[in-house]
């Protein structure tokens, strides 16, 4: 009982803790009120409740459900999130070198870093992990089975793996994995160089240098610098990295918050690397957070161009704060505004409507600001490409199709179909491949529902359960053929998208993440989009000016 009660005891200094955070602009009394009803109820619970409960899961339920009315950046970390937070921001961690999934009670490989532990000992993505030292999978939860993955360097680990049917036991070292912002760069023509940058961690900057150094010496006149699809992370690398391309002194970020301590400006204070080389910077709508500000920044000083699609928007700022007994938060504490004064928050989550949507601040007109030339720039829902590309709009049915275990499937099926593929920059798939993975769903339907399709299934049940004496197998099953016939007429509509997803998604099995960008560096239209507007010298200045 004493140990339950020191759990409790944990929980409510949790509690406490997150709403004292607040309290100082907040009403005392009903704080105060709030913070006593939850612990007299929590203790009735204990006490009372005619079954046994779970006081640390009833607490993190409780502050969960709290944090998720907020925005979706403001978390509590347990003392096993803290130590995955540290590893993400250290981009180091001890381990087998493997990204995986927990689904139906099993981890499934979805990722492999190249040169790791994991592709070592020749492990393929779609492996699945059925006992970890010789513990079952299938008896742990997903955040405790997968952490088990992870320890120490130099330590052994062993596995039982099922493959394409066949079981086999395999022992491996862990060792010190390190995750590199920069998974690959390149001189795409003799002048102008690539770098695909893919996280801000602790790295950021010093690899990005790095690739860049190493490029001039390859003869770079030009650089093209790829955040599609990075999230952010740091924002001091984003600083550091935006001063690779102004000079000192000059203000990249300022955060504007409710503590006034954490109000601040960001300037650079090391002198550049090169504060002439024409620049472009390619975003869409998953470049985010930190991506946000080097483009912002670089943006609104003209010192660089930015093409592709609008980017995500997110201009919130996050800190961590300890919580007693080794757990955490990270709270949004700040709003971060670019040199020109434009806060680039697209979701205004303090305003949601009484059905719990979040409205845009971009629905309501974007404000307009100046860059150092005078051009025009906008405030609210991202950075505004200053060459904006037209973004495929997929169907409903191909994005679900992305998503789904049956295109993950198909692709390991091709893996073992085919021992070898053309380099990354010959390999090609044409319209047969796409009817080789329509002919794949036809037999993998299970793997690639719908909502139509799982709200059907669930009918069928309660017709079952109701006891109906109705035959539906027949009705049934037409339906379901012609659900089907509508997803692919809908696939249809996609498949150069499509052909051009499976390509990235087979070359990463035999090349890796590097594969994958190089594949790029010749087929994408972004990037040949900013080789076009770099061999333009007349063009890139009128676009500045």
């Amino acid at each position: 009982m004493k140990k339950k009660f020191k759990k409790i005891g944990i929980g409510v200094v949790i509690i406490i803790s997150l709403f004292v955070s607040v309290g100082y602009q907040s009403n005392f009394f009903e704080i105060a009120k709030q913070i006593d009803i939850y612990t007299t109820l929590f203790k009735e619970l204990n006490m009372h409740y005619v079954d046994e409960v779970n006081p640390a899961k009833l607490t993190n339920n409780a502050i969960d459900n709290m944090l998720k009315n907020l925005d979706p950046y403001t978390r509590y970390y347990d003392e096993q999130g803290v130590e995955d937070a540290r590893i993400n921001a250290m981009g180091e961690f001890g381990g087998i070198g493997v990204g995986a999934t927990y689904k139906n009670k099993t981890i499934i490989i979805k990722n492999i870093i190249k040169n790791s532990p994991a592709q070592k000992a020749n492990l393929k993505l779609g492996d699945k992990i059925l006992k970890i030292n010789n513990m079952q999978v299938k008896d742990f939860d997903k955040e405790g089975v997968l952490s088990l993955l992870n320890g120490l360097p130099n330590t052994e680990i062993k596995l039982q793996i099922e493959r394409q049917n066949k079981t086999f036991d395999i022992s491996l070292t862990r060792e010190k994995i390190t995750i590199n912002p920069v998974p690959y760069y390149t001189m795409v023509t003799k002048t102008i160089g690539y770098i695909s940058f893919t996280k801000f961690n602790q790295k950021a900057a010093s690899e990005v240098k790095k690739a860049m150094l190493d490029l001039k010496d390859q003869g770079m006149q030009q650089l093209i610098l790829d955040v599609r699809n990075n999230p952010g992370g740091l924002l001091n690398e984003a600083v550091k990295i935006s001063n690779f391309f102004i000079p000192k002194d000059k203000i990249v970020v300022t955060t504007k918050a409710k503590t006034v301590k954490w109000s601040e400006t960001f300037k650079t204070n090391r002198e550049p690397i090169d504060i002439k080389i024409p620049l472009v910077i390619l975003v869409n709508n998953h470049s985010a957070s930190a991506s946000e500000i080097v483009a912002g920044s670089l943006q609104d000083y003209d010192r660089a161009v930015i093409i592709g699609t609008r980017s995500f928007g997110k201009g919130l700022v996050q800190r961590y704060r300890k919580l007693p007994y080794g757990t955490q938060m990270k709270l949004t504490i700040a709003k971060y505004y670019t040199p020109s004064g434009r806060c680039i928050q697209e979701l205004d989550y303090t305003n949601r409507d009484d059905k719990g949507n979040v409205p845009k601040f971009s629905d309501a007109g974007r404000l307009t600001f100046k860059t150092e030339h005078n051009r025009t720039v906008f405030g609210g829902g991202g950075i505004q490409p200053d060459v904006t590309l037209d973004k495929a709009k997929l169907t409903k049915t191909t994005k679900l199709l992305f998503n789904s275990e049956a295109f993950f499937n198909y692709v390991t099926q091709y893996f073992y179909h085919h021992k070898s593929i053309k380099k990354p920059k010959q390999f090609k798939l044409n319209t047969t491949d796409f009817q080789n993975l329509i002919s794949f769903l036809k037999t993998h339907q299970k793997e690639f529902k719908s909502e139509t399709e799982k709200i059907l299934l669930k009918v069928k049940k309660q017709v079952k359960k109701d006891n109906l004496n109705i035959n539906l197998s027949k009705s049934y099953n037409q339906v379901l053929t012609t659900i089907y016939n509508g997803k692919i007429k809908e696939l249809t509509k996609d498949k150069m998208a499509i052909i051009e997803k499976l390509e990235e998604e087979i070359i990463q099995r035999y090349y890796y993440n590097e594969g994958v960008f190089e594949h790029k560096t010749k087929y994408d239209i972004t990037i040949a989009k900013a080789v076009s507007v770099l061999n333009n010298p007349k063009q890139y200045q009128k676009i500045l000016e």
